[in-house]
This record gives C-alpha cells, sequence and structure tokens, in this order.
C-alpha cells in the first residue's frame, strides 16, 4: 500500500508509521477524521474540511491543538512525496491520545494528530458510463441519541456492518435508513435522487453527515440552474425517481442504475447526474487552479 503517514508532526512511510495501542482511538473509536482530496495538487474544499473537523470534535470535547494552518502545513509536507505530479487522497485523524484504559477523557494527556497520504484513485470510466448498484441494508442508520451521524467519527461500525451487506450481495453501496424509515444517507456517500427535473436529497435532520460534496452540490445545482432541495424521502420513493445518485469527497457523483433487483429509471445513468458531475469538476479545476496562482 503506497502512503506517506504523519504522526504528530513526524512523517515516515505508511508501513513506518506507529500509534499506541493504548490510543484511546485504537481502543474506542474515541476520535474524529476527515477525507480531503486534491484537485491540480491542491487540497478541495480545505477550509469546509477543517472546519467540519473541528465541530466533530467539539461534540466529543476533543481538543485539536493545531490551528488550520499548521494543519494545511502538515498535509502538504505529507503528500510531497505521494504520486508526483498526480492527484491525492488525504486522511486527517485527530484521536483522544494515549491514556489508561478507562472511559474518562482526562487520562489523555493530548491527542494524536494522524494524516495520511495516498494517491488518489479516481472513479473508473465504466462506473460512470454503466452506473452502480446499491442495496437497501437490514441495519438502521444510528439513532440520533445514541452515536450521532452529524459527528465524523472514526467510530464506524454502523456503516461497516452496512457496507458489508452491500458487499455480500455484491452491490456498490449501502442505503441506510433512519429509525423513522426514512432515507438517510449511504454507508460511504450521501444519497441524491432526480424527480420532474428536481434534485432531492434527505434534509439534516434525517440523521446524516453534512457531506461537504453535498453541500457543495446545492451550489452546482444553481450554477447550471438545476434545482436542488432537501425533501423527505422513503423506500417506496425509490420506484418514482428518474435518476438516483450518491456524492462524497472521492467518488464525486456516481450514477445509480439499480437499488437490489429494482432498476432506477430507465435502468441507465441520466442526465442530469451527468451535468452535474461535468459542472462539478469544471469548478473544481477553476477553483484549485485560482488557488495557484493567488
Amino acid at each position: 500500500m503506497e502512503a506517506t503517514v504523519n504522526v504528530n508532526g513526524v512523517v515516515t512511510d505508511g508501513d513506518q508509521a506507529v500509534v499506541s495501542v493504548f490510543d484511546h482511538g485504537f481502543l474506542y473509536g474515541d476520535g474524529v477524521y476527515e477525507t480531503v482530496r486534491t484537485y491540480n495538487r491542491q487540497p478541495f474544499l480545505l477550509d469546509r474540511h477543517l472546519a467540519r473537523l473541528r465541530a466533530s470534535a467539539d461534540r466529543l470535547a476533543l481538543d485539536v491543538p493545531p490551528t488550520d494552518a499548521d494543519l494545511e502545513t502538515r498535509m502538504r509536507d505529507t503528500m510531497r512525496r505521494v504520486n508526483p505530479g498526480g492527484e491525492v487522497t488525504l486522511r486527517i485523524l485527530i484521536t483522544r491520545g494515549v491514556g489508561e484504559l478507562t472511559y474518562d477523557p482526562a487520562a489523555c494527556a493530548r491527542p494524536t494528530v494522524v494524516i495520511i497520504a495516498r494517491p488518489h484513485s479516481g472513479i473508473p470510466d465504466t462506473m460512470l458510463r454503466d452506473g452502480i448498484s446499491v442495496v437497501v441494508a437490514s441495519v438502521l442508520r444510528n439513532h440520533p441519541r445514541s452515536v450521532d451521524p452529524s459527528i465524523k467519527s472514526n467510530n464506524l461500525l454502523n456503516n461497516v456492518l452496512a457496507m458489508q451487506e452491500a458487499i455480500r450481495q455484491g452491490a456498490y453501496e449501502a442505503i441506510l435508513l433512519n429509525h423513522r424509515g426514512e432515507l438517510a444517507e449511504c454507508s460511504q456517500s450521501n444519497l441524491f435522487a432526480v424527480r420532474d427535473g428536481v434534485v432531492l436529497t434527505p434534509p439534516l435532520d434525517a440523521g446524516l453527515l453534512e457531506g461537504v460534496t453535498r453541500n457543495f452540490l446545492f451550489e452546482v445545482g444553481a450554477d447550471i440552474g438545476v434545482a436542488v432541495n432537501e425533501a423527505v424521502l422513503r423506500e417506496v420513493d425509490l420506484e418514482r425517481v428518474d435518476e438516483l445518485f450518491i456524492t462524497s469527497t472521492t467518488r464525486e457523483v456516481i450514477p445509480v442504475v439499480r437499488v437490489g433487483d429494482r432498476p432506477i429509471g430507465a435502468g441507465r445513468p441520466g442526465p442530469i447526474a451527468s451535468r452535474l458531475l461535468t459542472r462539478f469538476r469544471a469548478l473544481a479545476d477553476t477553483l484549485t487552479r485560482t488557488s495557484v496562482t493567488s
């Protein structure tokens, strides 16, 4: 696995990186993370990712000592040797740190800050051309009064169990319902539907992570005259949509053509998802080129 890792400011090859077995991130999943990708070797929407990282940490009463500028410097130091001339995916993890075997946060003297840089793997053109299949998982999304999905935490067992169902059924992703039976999100992405030319996505109070790419898509839609709105959606609504697609930092926009054994719309990628992806990429390219020259 090609990777460079930065642990508390020390950069090493991935196979040399070490975190203590007494780190509470390892022991309890007590921590938060963000995934960022580059365009033109520039981290895209970094300010939004770091804002969400700090918001998630605040919900856990977890201190993040490095400033945003320091985190960005560490990211650039870490990615310098990775995939020269190509794009990079970065994962930033902040854990409670090393401490005794207790849930008491005071047991940890300082947080652990890890940055992983790897070559970015783009979505294959065949996947965009043919679309993907997904399933509706039997695993429900965490209740907001349990492990709140709005916190991007290192505790991902809910997502793992849902994704295992998808893998067993030969699907690319798993849709999770919330405790009310509404569509929430997928195990690794946000969910969008298209009906009568309008793009719909579950509202935040459905119990989902406020995706950075999800939010950016509202701006992309407005830029090309496509309405993107929040709406409560249920599984039965999947039978009445014209298009379905998912979004995430590393996946951009991927069309969904089948849910289980049910085709979506005409059973092939639709035009609105394609338009959104084209404009998304153009804006990402423009914004990152501007940041290089500014």
